[in-house]
C-alpha cells in the first residue's frame, strides 16, 4: 500500500476546507484525522522508517480507493518532501497559495487564539522573526508567519524533487471564489470522478480572514515589500497569475463565517 495523494501546502490556505470536501468522495479515503505529521516527524528513525504508522491511519480494505492526507507543514518544514519523495515518487501533491501577508495575519490569529503567541502581529513579523533566526535549522512551527509566506523557494524545491505534472497549484481566494470549479479540478488530476459534493454556501474559512484594525495599513505595507519579488517568483514558477496580489488595495474575498 502507499498513498497516492498529499495536500503539501501551505498552512492557512484552505487545506481543512479541501480536505473535507475530499473526504465525501466515494473513491477517496484520508486519513483518520486530518494532519498525520508523519513525514515531518524528525524524532523517527529516517534511515529505515516505519510508514505502517502512516498507514495506521487508513481503513486497508477498500484496494480501489485513492489514498491521501493533509499536512500543510509539508513544503515548509525541511525534509518532509525528501522523506515523501522516498516513499512514493510517484505520488501527486496539491499546494495550495494564499496572498502571504493575508497568510501571516490568519496563522497569527490562530496561534494568539490558542494562546501560544504573546507578541502584537506589528511586533511578531518584525523583531519577532528573531525567533525563527534562532530556532534550530533556522524554522519554527509555531512563529514562522512571514518566513512561510516566502513561497518560491518551497515552490522550486518541490518541483526539483517530483515532475510539474505530479503537482497542482491552486489560490486560495480562487478557491473560496468558485469551490466548486476548483475541486472539479482536484478530482480531473487525481483521476477521480467528478462529484456533487458541495455547493458554493459551504465553503468556510474557520479563522476571520477579513483584515481589521488589528491589521493595520503599515503593516500591510511592510509585508507587501518583504514579499512583492517573491510573489513574482512564484507566479513564474506555478504558472499562477499572481499580478493582483502587487496591487497596494488587494483584500481577499473571504468574509467571516
Amino acid at each position: 500500500m502507499h498513498l497516492n495523494f498529499f495536500i503539501a501546502g501551505v498552512q492557512k490556505s484552505g487545506t481543512t476546507a479541501l480536505d473535507a470536501m475530499l473526504r465525501r468522495h466515494p473513491a477517496i479515503e484520508m486519513a483518520a484525522q486530518k494532519e498525520p505529521h508523519f513525514f515531518d516527524n524528525d524524532t523517527l528513525d529516517w534511515g529505515k522508517p516505519d510508514y505502517g504508522v502512516l498507514h495506521g491511519f487508513y481503513d486497508r480494505t477498500g484496494a480501489d480507493r485513492l489514498r491521501g492526507e493533509a499536512t500543510p507543514i509539508y513544503t515548509y518544514w525541511p525534509q518532509s518532501l525528501e522523506r515523501l519523495k522516498a516513499y512514493n515518487p510517484a505520488a501527486k501533491l496539491i499546494v495550495g497559495l494564499r496572498h502571504p501577508a493575508f497568510r501571516a495575519f490568519s496563522h497569527w490569529r490562530m496561534e494568539t487564539s490558542r494562546s501560544a503567541e504573546e507578541l502584537s502581529f506589528s511586533d511578531a513579523i518584525r523583531e519577532g522573526r528573531q525567533r525563527v533566526r534562532e530556532a534550530p535549522g533556522g524554522v519554527h512551527r509555531v512563529y514562522s508567519y512571514v518566513e512561510r509566506g516566502f513561497y518560491s523557494a518551497q515552490v522550486h524545491r518541490l518541483l526539483s524533487l517530483f515532475p510539474r505534472e505530479q503537482i497542482w497549484f491552486f489560490r486560495t481566494d480562487e478557491f473560496w471564489r468558485a469551490p466548486k470549479e476548483t475541486l472539479d479540478a482536484v478530482l480531473v488530476f487525481l483521476g477521480a470522478e467528478a462529484a456533487p459534493l458541495i455547493s458554493g454556501a459551504e465553503y468556510i474559512v474557520p479563522v476571520q480572514s477579513r483584515p481589521d484594525l488589528e491589521f493595520a495599513g503599515a503593516d500591510r505595507r511592510y509585508l507587501l515589500d518583504l514579499f512583492c519579488r517573491d510573489i513574482e517568483r512564484t507566479a513564474e514558477a506555478t504558472g499562477l497569475e499572481l499580478t493582483d496580489w502587487l496591487a497596494s488595495d488587494y483584500f481577499e474575498p473571504m468574509s467571516p463565517a
